[in-house]
């Protein structure tokens, strides 16, 4: 069983009327709807407005796979529930990061850089290429699928080069954009996918939903998978693996303890 949190802000839905038509129960509940059809999910869902917004700490210890999508309010997310995202992935949790998401505080955080992207809101058609389909994620597609209404992102995309790109989205208006981006922080994964949008109903596409199924299980780490132990205060070898003579002067590492 895997245990799936799904993070949203929950802001478009309650204050735009077509929004609202489309995710009348929040963007967050519609994934949630397809997602439970699969019995080895588990999910649970947390939203902006809830304390701590909704990530405890004992909810993020049981997540295995959490899924991002913010657009309107990032700078609302406080930085010590970003902290403890951080930490959780390092520690192994999966983290998959939806369309807008790229502005995230966390997503931004563990890229190390701003994410910027062209963008332009046009109900473009979008075409998203398969470029690995020998990726797990890429499982039951074709060489490719169409989104008939999309935003459009286009390059350059500021993020560091990925471990692995899944998809390349081309645009009716010409533009290109890589779409499905694997990177491995500390011993968790991270997938990024554009699609996805509060005022059209990308997330209703029966292929964008495989997707996100199937980057869950990708996201997963399982339990025979190695992985190391990053505690600090365990790092400190006290005892040299051969003998040496001890020299130089030593100061206070009071953080490290």
């Amino acid at each position: 069983m895997i245990n799936v949190t799904i993070w949203n802000e929950f802001i478009h839905e309650k204050n735009d009327s077509n929004v609202k038509e489309i995710y009348p129960q929040g963007i967050h509940n519609y994934l949630k709807t397809f997602l439970k059809i699969d019995k080895g999910l588990k999910i649970r869902t947390a939203v902006l407005d809830e304390k701590e917004h909704g990530l405890d700490d004992q909810l993020l210890s049981k997540t295995d796979v959490l899924i991002w999508w913010g657009h309107k309010a990032h700078d609302q997310v406080q930085d010590r529930v970003v902290d403890k995202v951080q930490k959780r992935i390092l520690q192994g949790m999966g983290l998959l990061v939806l369309h807008s998401g790229h502005h995230s505080k966390i997503f931004k955080r563990m890229m190390g850089t701003n994410a910027n992207l062209r963008w332009a809101e046009r109900g473009e058609r979008e075409r998203i290429w398969v470029c690995d389909p020998g990726h797990p994620i890429s499982k039951g597609l074709g060489e490719y699928f169409d989104i008939e209404m999309a935003e459009m992102y286009g390059e350059p995309f500021q993020v560091p080069a990925p471990d692995e790109t899944v998809f390349i989205s081309w645009f009716e208006g010409g533009e290109v954009f890589r779409s499905g981006l694997c990177y491995k922080r500390g011993n968790g994964r991270i997938f990024y996918f554009r699609p996805g949008h509060e005022s059209y109903p990308v997330y209703h596409n029966k292929d964008v939903q495989r997707v996100i199924l199937n980057s869950i299980y990708w996201l997963h780490k399982n339990k025979d998978e190695g992985s190391w132990d990053d505690d600090l205060s365990k790092l400190e070898r006290k005892t040299p693996i051969e003998e040496i003579q001890i020299k130089g002067s030593h100061v206070d590492h009071g953080d490290k303890k």
